[in-house]
């Protein structure tokens, strides 16, 4: 599992440029299985996504359609964790400790 946060880079003139065809890489995202959450920062000065995928690899391939990121308008922080624990409704992401 990955927590991704999002930073624009560049005005929020430009970002709004370029939100339709990143709300479309989302759904793609969304329907491929890699998305599970996303949404903006509070205040708006970038986004959180929530993905699985098989390896950092195969989301760095993900990540890297963004439209965001081919413009080169926003940068990416990427943990990686392991969800061991969660509320009830989300018992289907827990994972086996490591240790």
């Amino acid at each position: 599992m990955f927590v991704v946060t999002l930073t624009y880079t560049a005005p929020l003139s430009r970002i709004d440029e370029l939100i339709t065809e990143h709300r479309a890489w989302l759904d793609r995202g969304y329907a491929a299985g890699v998305l599970l959450a996303s949404g903006a920062q509070e205040p708006r000065v970038g986004g959180v996504l929530l993905a699985r995928a098989v390896s950092r690899v195969e989301l760095d391939a993900v990540l890297a359609e963004d439209p965001f990121a081919r413009a080169g308008v926003a940068t990416y922080q990427v943990v990686r964790f392991t969800p061991t624990k969660s509320v009830s409704e989300l018992e289907f992401l827990r994972e086996p400790p490591a240790v």
